[in-house]
This record gives C-alpha cells, sequence and structure tokens, in this order.
C-alpha cells in the first residue's frame, strides 16, 4: 500500500472517530446543562455514540498500526504534509483558545450584570462553534501524530517544542487578559474584551509570519496567500465592527429640543389584547404621518441626520400634532450610503428625539429598518422598541403584545371621543421588507394580517353597532397604488385627484410588489377604511381616490439614502390628516420650507 492511499485512509478513520466522540460529548453534557427529562434522553443517546466511537476506535488503531508498520519510502515531498497539517494545528490550537476565552469572557459580563438562564443561552449559542473548533483542532493533531510515526521529519522536534511554546503561551495570555477583564467589568462597568481579542489577533498574525519561516518547506507562495487573506479578513471584519458602532453624534442636538406637545389626550394599553386606546377631547385630532427618515447614525452621516431630525422638528412645531405615525424606514444601516450596519442607536435617538417633543407617536417597519446584514436581527430591535415604549417613555405607543400573524409590529390603536364612542380605528400594518427571491423583491401585506384586519373591523363593527371608520398605515404601496396612478395618468374619471406628484426617478414609479395583496379588495368589500397612507417612494407624493378609497403618499423626510436627494426640496415634507368628532376626516400636504 502506498503513503498517499494509507493518508487517506487515516484521515477517513480520524474524522470518523473526532466527530463522533464530539456528538457524544455533547448529548451526554446536556444532562448537566439542563436537566429535564428530554435531558436523559439525550444522555442515553450520547453514551450510545460513545460506544460506536470506542468501537471505531479499536478498529481504526488496528489498521493505523499496519500503516505505521509499512515502512513506506521516504520523499521529500512528503515534507508538504508536515507543512500543511503543521500549520493547520497551529492555527486551531490558536482559534481553540480564541474561542474559549472569548467565551468565558462574556460568561463573565453576564455572571456579573445577568442571570443564570442567560448564561446557558449563551452557552447554547456558541455550543455549534465550539464543536467545529474542537473538531478541526483534534482532527489536525491526530494527523500531526501519526504522520510522526510514520516519517522522522527534520525538524519534528523543533516543532514540538514550538507547539508547546504556543500552548503555554497564548493560556498565560488569556489567563492574565480574563483576570485584568474581570478587574474592569466588575469595578469600572467597561466591556474591554475587543481591546484582548484584538491583542491576540494581531498575535495569531505574527505566529503564522514566524511559522512560514522556521517550519515551512514553500515560504513565498504561502506568504503571500495567508497575508492577502489575513488583510482582507482584517479589513472586512474591522470594517463591520466598526460600522455597526453606536455613533451618537446628533445627541447635543437632540438634548435641546424642547417639549412642544399641546394635546390634552388620554392614552391607556391593555396588556392582554395589545391595543392603545386614544380618548381624544371635543374637536379636531391631527395626526402628522411623517415617512422614510433614513437616519444612519454614522460620522460620515451625521450632517444628512441632523438635517432630518431638523426638518421633522419643524414639521411637528408647524403643524402641533396630537400623534405621529411614522411609515416605516426610520433608520437607513445600509454601509455603501449611510456608512453604517447599526440600527439601534438611530432608533434610541429618534425616541429620544420624540420623548423630548412629548408628542405620542408610533410606526410601521420599512424594507431597511431590519436588514439581513444590520448589526441587531429583527428580535433584538423588538425588544428594543419594547424597551423605549410607553410604560418607559410616555411617548412610544409600541405594542408589548402583537397579533400572531405575518410581519413585525402589527397593531390597531383605538381613537375616541371624549364620550367614549369608537371615532375611528387606526391601523399599523407591516408591508413586511423582502421575499428573498432576488435583490429588492419586495414582499406585501399577507392573507393572515389581511384576515386579522377583517376581524377587528367586525368586532367594532359589533361593539359600536355601525360600521367605524378606519385608516390603515403601511410603508411599501399596494399594487392598487399602482393602477390609480396609470388611470390618472390616461386621464379615467375612475380615479379622483387631490393633490400631488409621483416623480419617482425609477423606470416604474410606482414600486410595490410584484405579489397581489387582498388588502384593498377587503377593505373595499368591509366598507370600513377611507384611507391608505405609505411610503417607500420617496419622490412620490400624490393623492388619489379609487374605488371609494383615498390612496395617499406621504411626503418623505429622505436626506441620505437615495443619490443626490439631500439637494432637493419638493418632495419633502409631512401629511397632515385632521379627524372630526364624527369620525369624518381632511388630508393634507404639509412642504417643509427651510427658514
Amino acid at each position: 500500500m502506498d503513503f498517499i492511499t494509507s493518508l487517506k485512509s487515516v484521515k477517513r478513520y480520524i474524522y470518523l472517530e473526532v466527530a463522533l466522540g464530539i456528538i457524544a460529548v455533547s448529548y451526554m453534557a446536556n444532562l448537566i446543562i439542563e436537566r429535564n427529562r428530554y435531558s436523559v434522553i439525550a444522555f442515553i443517546i450520547g453514551l450510545v455514540f460513545a460506544g460506536i466511537d470506542y468501537l471505531c476506535i479499536l478498529r481504526m488503531r488496528r489498521k493505523m498500526t499496519e500503516y505505521e508498520q509499512a515502512n513506506f519510502d521516504y520523499s521529500p515531498e512528503f515534507e508538504k504534509y508536515f507543512d500543511r497539517y503543521g500549520r493547520r494545528a497551529v492555527n486551531w490550537i490558536l482559534i481553540a483558545f480564541w474561542e474559549v476565552f472569548t467565551f468565558l469572557l462574556s460568561m463573565i459580563t453576564l455572571a456579573v450584570n445577568s442571570k443564570v438562564s442567560e448564561i446557558l443561552d449563551a452557552y447554547r449559542f456558541n455550543l455549534l462553534s465550539f464543536e467545529i473548533a474542537t473538531f478541526f483542532l483534534l482532527k489536525n493533531i491526530l494527523l500531526m501524530r501519526w504522520l510522526n510515526k510514520v516519517f522522522s521529519y527534520k525538524k519534528r522536534d523543533q516543532f514540538r517544542a514550538f507547539i508547546k511554546k504556543v500552548t503555554i503561551g497564548s493560556a498565560i495570555y488569556w489567563c492574565v487578559a480574563v483576570g485584568l477583564f474581570f478587574v474592569f467589568e466588575k469595578y469600572l462597568v467597561l466591556d474591554t474584551s475587543p481591546f484582548w481579542s484584538a491583542i491576540y489577533f494581531f498575535a495569531f498574525v505574527i505566529i503564522n509570519v514566524f511559522f512560514i519561516n522556521c517550519f515551512t518547506y514553500s515560504h513565498f507562495k504561502y506568504r503571500k496567500v495567508v497575508i492577502s487573506l489575513i488583510a482582507a479578513v482584517c479589513l472586512i471584519a474591522g470594517g463591520y465592527v466598526y460600522l455597526s458602532r453606536d455613533i451618537w453624534l446628533t445627541q447635543p442636538y437632540i438634548n435641546s429640543i424642547p417639549n412642544i406637545y399641546d394635546g390634552e389626550s388620554k392614552i391607556t394599553y391593555d396588556d392582554e389584547s395589545g391595543i392603545y386606546t386614544i380618548t381624544k377631547t371635543d374637536g379636531d385630532f391631527k395626526i402628522l404621518q411623517i415617512t422614510d427618515v433614513h437616519l444612519g447614525g454614522s460620522v460620515l452621516s451625521y450632517d444628512k441626520d441632523k438635517m432630518a431630525l431638523e426638518t421633522v422638528y419643524a414639521l411637528l412645531e408647524e403643524t402641533r400634532p396630537d400623534f405621529v405615525i411614522v411609515t416605516g424606514d426610520l433608520v437607513f444601516p445600509v454601509g455603501y450610503a449611510s456608512f453604517s450596519f447599526n440600527n439601534t442607536a438611530p432608533v434610541q435617538q429618534f425616541a429620544a428625539f420624540m420623548r423630548n417633543t412629548g408628542i405620542p407617536w408610533a410606526f410601521t417597519y420599512g424594507n431597511h429598518d431590519t436588514e439581513n446584514y444590520a448589526a441587531t436581527p429583527q428580535s433584538g430591535l423588538n425588544e428594543l422598541y419594547k424597551s423605549l415604549s410607553w410604560r418607559t417613555s410616555k411617548t412610544l405607543m409600541y405594542p408589548y403584545v402583537q397579533p400572531d400573524i405575518m410581519g413585525r409590529n402589527n397593531q390597531v390603536i383605538e381613537l375616541r371621543n371624549n364620550d367614549g364612542s369608537l371615532n375611528q380605528l387606526l391601523f399599523l400594518i407591516d408591508s413586511n421588507a423582502y421575499t428573498g427571491e432576488g435583490l429588492n423583491k419586495y414582499d406585501y401585506i399577507h392573507d393572515d394580517q389581511v384576515e386579522w384586519y377583517r376581524e377587528q373591523v367586525l368586532e367594532a363593527k359589533q361593539e359600536e353597532g355601525r360600521i367605524v371608520p378606519s385608516m390603515v398605515f403601511f410603508h411599501i404601496p399596494l399594487q392598487q397604488y399602482r393602477t390609480a396612478y396609470n388611470l390618472y395618468e390616461q386621464g379615467s374619471d375612475e380615479v379622483k385627484y387631490f393633490f400631488g406628484s409621483n416623480d419617482e426617478k425609477m423606470i416604474d414609479k410606482i414600486c410595490c410588489s410584484e405579489y397581489p395583496s387582498k388588502m384593498f379588495d377587503v377593505a373595499k368589500e368591509l366598507g370600513s377604511t377611507t384611507g391608505f397612507f405609505c411610503g417607500h417612494d420617496h419622490y412620490n407624493n400624490m393623492s388619489l381616490e379609487y374605488e371609494g378609497i383615498r390612496l395617499t403618499y406621504g411626503m418623505s423626510i429622505d436626506y441620505l439614502a437615495m443619490p443626490g436627494i439631500a439637494r432637493d426640496t419638493a418632495q419633502r415634507g409631512a401629511t397632515l390628516i385632521t379627524i372630526s368628532d364624527d369620525g369624518s376626516s381632511s388630508i393634507e400636504q404639509v412642504p417643509y420650507i427651510k427658514k
């Protein structure tokens, strides 16, 4: 049997042995961690895997002994295998130390500041990465051991001494780092983990270069590839970390915002239904629709972020609304334009801004609020909004309980008259983001969302003994916006024009989903909804009535997302909706005029 065939066979044995061992240990550890009846079953499964692994090891050892005694003819060409698996062994030792000790740092933070349950959650989250690191570490070490038994490499003793130094050095470094980290975390409440990880990462690079110079047999080629890869990883990882930072440059301006709320409405929240109720005083109730604010939250977007907030404040001061609804794309964590992937700092800044004004507000999500590459995923953003909501701020009306349907933050807000009668239902429905079937393939309002809307309208009708007027707010326009606009362009009398223009700089001026939603047809059938309000298309602000329902684009705020939009002015502003005691309403544009 030749050496290459033997090596391939040994690799298969080692892969199987290590994989079975890791699976067995993971299942058996479940009993200690979970401590429930399912963990007992997992422990038994782990024992079975351990038994299978033991039998495999016995067979593997016999076969590997045969290979070791085969007296292969030595060839300098085989030195490359020493290079390959030696480098990998060193790298995975370093990665394993980094995995274990960075996890330990996070455990210290949780132990100091959090609960045991959160420590277990963190362990479960990191378990797969531990298993992967362990697999590659053990696989490469076992392969190196076997190679050293088959051949006496020239630098075997030197390599063993080097491995020992790397292991001991890493252990000493991380023990010191953990101690210092604990001191900073416990007494100064300062997270220094990025600092210790960065130092170790640079040591990782130096050790690789040192290993190349001392042990490998093909220096130049490997050095070029490795250094190029390391440079690329540093650039990408470092860039993402920087663009994910919380930047608070607009905070001094936000701190200067005065309270301008003049309303006297009473607002209550139902913990069971998740419904907010606004009981207005006698007279008109004013809602200001704001859309597509697009806060970037970075150093380079600071000027535009400040202009966006100044514009919103000017519109609020001019109109003095009782309530504000933001119809999506509050933030813009898209690195190429905003130079940030952070979608939490801008949220907190806008929430602080609105808290200072004192005006109650709510919002629908847009397609950019929870981008897949944003620093904080949808679940994290949901928890952030809850922490900023009514019980904390007395301004943000974000429901702590939401219906179990498609989308994010679907809610209905009741507007009641001073005598308790239901004046209006305000639906905030998620038009979702992307279908995942291609670049910028926009999603739509799904059937279960429409059915939830139907149930709420019928329930209100039964409660009041009449059809209760309603309005629906969302981000991405329905297909009927396109239909109505096309009819308007043709001069059809099937639509009624109120105000505005559609000047979107795209081939198709109405950027709606390719999928039809049942929302419009059901609304027409129920006869409750008098108007739909959306955003999304920044240069569109037309208001048309089609088949008895008013379709209105909000004027946008955006200074950042669209190329050159910061210099354009005609599209910028807000939409003011005024609701009377009898449920009737009027809609008007409020263009932003810079003073």
